[in-house]
């Protein structure tokens, strides 16, 4: 093991990581939602609610997190990501609007990209980092992170452990994420726009996390954990958190970080693979559209 080695001796590193949405990635389903007060007061428990729960959660346990936002909800609340950063966390990028890179077109996507980055450059904010709305990146999204000078990505799930992106661009980490380790896939649900079918019990949750954290020190990888402060922050789930995080410190060779630290490290260590940016090219006789 060398000094370079991104884990820095650690069974396993930890992100914890938040998508502070609000009401970004239900207007991404369409305008008229708007309208809908109860959803739009559901989305807004986040940053009213959650952030500050979160926040002070992170202050009592004494650990780093990473605060993933939507340019358009960083202007819609002036101040927002600032009180995060004077909070001793990072703000990374997490598009404008949270439209998914999938559904824009390459010239959309960057003007998007570039409208979100231009938000936080008003505001004084470092971005070191990028996570696509939904997860949902292109082709062209890592060069787009990489050609505007950001050391990460954290959208991709081609392994648990960092990896590195040479995007023709610039090389980046990439910080893979999964489904399993995400909240929305538990606790989502909305009536309109349908969303959801099942509310998990932050037990189970628990119980799930756990166990993957547990197992991860086997193979040194990344606990990348994805939370949302309008799921996350209600009170039963925040204090399903509070005990992973507990139980990830009292293990005694878990790391928690920021992401842009384990990014740093990352891109550092000589022994990481470094994967060429290739589109795949499909034969449409064997796969029709």
């Amino acid at each position: 093991m060398t000094e370079a080695s991104w884990h820095g001796g650690a069974a396993a590193v930890a992100t914890l990581t938040f998508d502070v949405d609000a009401e970004s990635p239900i207007l991404a389903r369409g305008r008229g939602y708007a309208d809908h007060l109860s959803t739009m007061s559901h989305q807004a428990y986040g940053p009213r609610v959650g952030v500050p729960r979160v926040l002070d959660l992170l202050d009592e346990l004494a650990v780093p997190a990473t605060f993933f936002v939507p340019g358009w909800v960083a202007e819609q609340r002036p101040g927002l990501a600032a009180a995060i950063v004077e909070r001793g966390h990072e703000v990374a990028h997490h598009s404008y609007s949270h439209r998914p890179p999938t559904a824009m077109t390459a010239a959309e996507q960057r003007a998007d990209f570039e409208r979100g980055m231009a938000v936080f450059a008003a505001q004084d904010i470092e971005i070191s980092g990028h996570r696509a709305a939904g997860w949902e990146s292109t082709w062209d999204t890592p060069a787009l992170v990489a050609g505007h000078g950001l050391s990460y990505d954290s959208s991709l799930m081609a392994d648990d452990r960092p990896y590195l992106i040479e995007t023709g661009a610039g090389r980046i980490a990439e910080l893979p994420v999964h489904w399993s380790l995400d909240d929305w896939e538990q606790y989502a649900f909305l009536p309109a726009p349908q969303i959801g079918s099942v509310i998990t019990s932050p037990i189970r949750v628990l119980e799930m996390w756990r166990a993957e954290l547990d197992a991860m020190r086997r193979y040194r990888c990344l606990f990348n954990l994805c939370l949302h402060p309008f799921l996350s922050g209600r009170p039963g789930r925040l204090e399903a958190v509070r005990s992973l995080i507990e139980f990830g410190l009292g293990l005694g060779d878990v790391r928690f970080a920021h992401c842009r630290d384990v990014a740093a490290a990352a891109l550092a260590d000589p022994a990481l693979p470094v994967e060429p940016l290739r589109r795949l090219e499909v034969d449409p006789a064997v796969y029709p559209d």
